[in-house]
């Protein structure tokens, strides 16, 4: 098993600090961090009220953001625009080319969400958008889809093989995860504290998971978990 945990410093942005798992992107650059397999991003940012980023393109990504905190508006090229609360996933698939915006509109309240990029297995796809609300009691102590390639199993689709799970653990509860071969994992807490096979992780930590059958996590505390199965 390679295991990685890189919890950064905040990170001054127009936004506010940036702490937690970090890839490259913008103007943060770490050579030794490039991604993993096709998560190309996953960022934890901290928007302050009233700020945000501004219009901006993306093109051949998947983005993905899940709101922790507060609120996230966003509009788009495509002509959608809504307000994210807690709890809510997006999927941006930037294919040909989008613009996009994201921002705090509280004029009191922090937001806090996760923006995950994932390679595409194409270019030049049609850009499109996608909403995901899941109810607490769905992900409580249990795997479920946010995001894969067949629509069939459920969540928002991808253009990727890879399937984006979601659990909340209880204190003490433990949930297994088993990985095909050849298949990798990326492990992010969210929320909480967790065991992972000898590795005690909190809120903004992360592990890659390769060359294993499958993973136990334990929850130290009420916790949270994002785990994305790659190819």
């Amino acid at each position: 098993m390679k295991f990685v945990r890189k919890r950064t410093e905040a990170t001054p942005t127009t936004v506010g600090s940036i702490p937690g798992t970090r890839f490259p992107s913008g103007n943060y650059y770490d050579p030794k961090h490039m991604g993993f397999r096709t998560l190309r991003v996953i960022n934890e940012d901290r928007v302050a009220p009233g700020k945000g980023f501004d219009t901006h393109p993306h093109r051949d990504m998947e983005i993905i953001s899940y709101v922790l905190e507060g609120k996230l508006a966003h509009k788009d090229s495509m002509g959608n625009g809504s307000t994210l609360e807690a709890g809510a996933f997006q999927r941006i698939t930037a294919g040909s080319g989008v613009m996009h915006s994201e921002y705090n509109p509280s004029e009191a309240a922090r937001a806090h969400f996760y923006q995950i990029w994932i390679e595409p297995k194409e270019k030049g796809l049609a850009p499109s958008y996608e909403e995901l609300r899941p109810g607490h009691a769905e992900k409580a102590g249990r795997w479920i889809t946010v995001a894969s390639p067949d629509p069939l199993e459920g969540g928002m689709k991808i253009h990727q093989d890879v399937r984006l799970q979601l659990a909340t653990l209880s204190a003490d509860e433990t949930i297994g995860y088993n990985l095909a071969p050849g298949r990798h994992a990326w492990l992010q807490v969210t929320r909480g504290t967790i065991h992972l096979d000898g590795h005690d992780l909190s809120a903004g930590d992360g592990a890659s998971i390769s060359e294993e059958e499958g993973l136990t996590i334990a929850a130290r505390e009420p916790s949270e978990v994002l785990l994305f199965d790659l190819q």
